[in-house]
């Protein structure tokens, strides 16, 4: 069982991140767990990017550098497999085609001019968040990594497809589902509860936005798409990657105001 976990570890490691892995064999067996690892992926980039913070004040950093950096952090970390699903989903929404041929979009490798002008928009509200998040703030933007790979681990196993032949649809049929929702959920729990050990305005502004993130991406996948594939589970953590720490700066910003 042990051995399984370690694989199931490893494989989620060698497929969204860049980070290094061992190498094990991609089994049916071994890959049952691997969206329980999924969130630890978002746990080093949250440190990583605390720690360049941290960092980045000690040494008197100009902003510009700090936050490029900050912003570009899980991107390195991730090799852009997320983004890649909202520039595709991007193009896909922006065509106004049919389901099919949505869905065939999402699979075209190239690159349309609603992705070039979504890829533009949303680095521009990273880096103005990066430039936005500090003290406390910097926790949230932190563990709000592991929220949207919990949140997209659990649509992974709950939500229907809208392939049967998907990368997807191949996790979800070999997925030990209520283990993995059980062990997602519980992610969750516990970093809502630490956001509520240390601020709890925070905690519930980032709950929110989270919630209305993730009924959006259902709804949208629904709607346009017949169910979730890996672009727009990509696409679902991208945009909660920005909203949630988005919404937590305007609060503050609201909050100081009154």
């Amino acid at each position: 069982m042990i051995k399984r976990w370690w694989s199931s570890l490893n494989i989620a490691f060698s497929m969204y991140s860049r980070l290094p892995a061992a190498q094990c064999d991609w089994s049916e067996e071994n890959m049952r767990y691997v969206m329980c690892f999924f969130p630890w992926i978002g746990i080093v980039i949250g440190a990583l990017c605390v720690g360049w913070a941290a960092l980045a004040d000690i040494l008197a950093v100009g902003a510009p550098l700090r936050n490029v950096i900050l912003m570009l952090i899980p991107v390195a970390v991730s090799g852009g497999i997320h983004l890649d699903g909202l520039l595709d989903t991007a193009d896909a929404m922006s065509s106004w085609r049919p389901r099919e041929k949505r869905l065939e979009i999402l699979k075209d490798s190239n690159s349309g001019a609603f992705a070039v002008i979504a890829c533009g928009v949303y680095f521009f509200l990273a880096y103005a968040v990066a430039d936005a998040v500090h003290g406390k703030q910097i926790l949230v933007y932190a563990l709000v990594f592991v929220i949207s790979r919990s949140l997209s681990g659990l649509s992974v196993v709950t939500f229907p497809k809208a392939s049967a032949n998907g990368t997807v649809a191949g996790f979800a049929k070999n997925a030990q589902t209520r283990v993995i929702q059980s062990v997602l959920i519980c992610y969750i729990i516990g970093v809502f509860a630490v956001l509520l050990f240390l601020e709890p305005v925070f905690a519930v502004v980032a709950a929110a936005a989270a919630a209305l993130v993730f009924i959006w991406y259902y709804r949208m996948a629904m709607k346009y798409f017949g169910g979730i594939n890996g672009d727009l589970a990509g696409c679902f953590l991208s945009v909660c990657e920005v909203a949630v720490p988005l919404a937590v700066v305007l609060a503050d910003l609201v909050i100081r105001a009154i």
